[in-house]
């Protein structure tokens, strides 16, 4: 019972260490990729359909909405966004990409997993030479 405890044990720690690190890397490279945002202020247009903003090299832009993007502005007239910097009429609603939330989550379920199998291990093998 306890060698079969013990390569469970060993195969959470690998498995949790080796996806914090391989998630973890790819969090980075999608950081990374991902470019500069800049805030800004965006202001709908009459026909409810475009977003407008200025950019900070003072130039107008312009991005039309999805239905779903409509919806979230409900009937505000103006939103906060960012902007790509360096290009045009390139905007979202959040400052980095959902998908490295996402990434960082695992990463970090990851490490989780490894640090408590590991002590799991620990508290196993001292309870195992401990004097009876």
């Amino acid at each position: 019972m306890t060698q079969a405890l013990d390569a469970i044990l060993e195969i959470f720690t690998w498995v949790g260490f080796g996806a914090a690190v391989a998630f973890g890397v790819v969090a980075v490279v999608v950081w990374a990729s991902d470019g500069s945002w800049l805030p800004a202020e965006a202001y709908l247009d009459d026909d409810g359909r475009t977003l407008r903003w200025i950019d900070s090299e003072g130039e107008v832009n312009s991005a039309p909405l999805a239905d779903e993007d409509r919806d979230r502005l409900a009937d505000e007239p103006a939103a906060n966004i960012w902007y790509r910097h360096g290009w045009h009429d390139r905007m979202r609603f959040t400052r980095r990409p959902p998908v490295l939330r996402l990434l960082t989550g695992l990463a970090v379920g990851g490490a989780a997993l490894g640090l408590l199998a590991s002590a799991l291990s620990l508290v196993a093998y001292f309870v195992r030479v401990a004097p009876a």
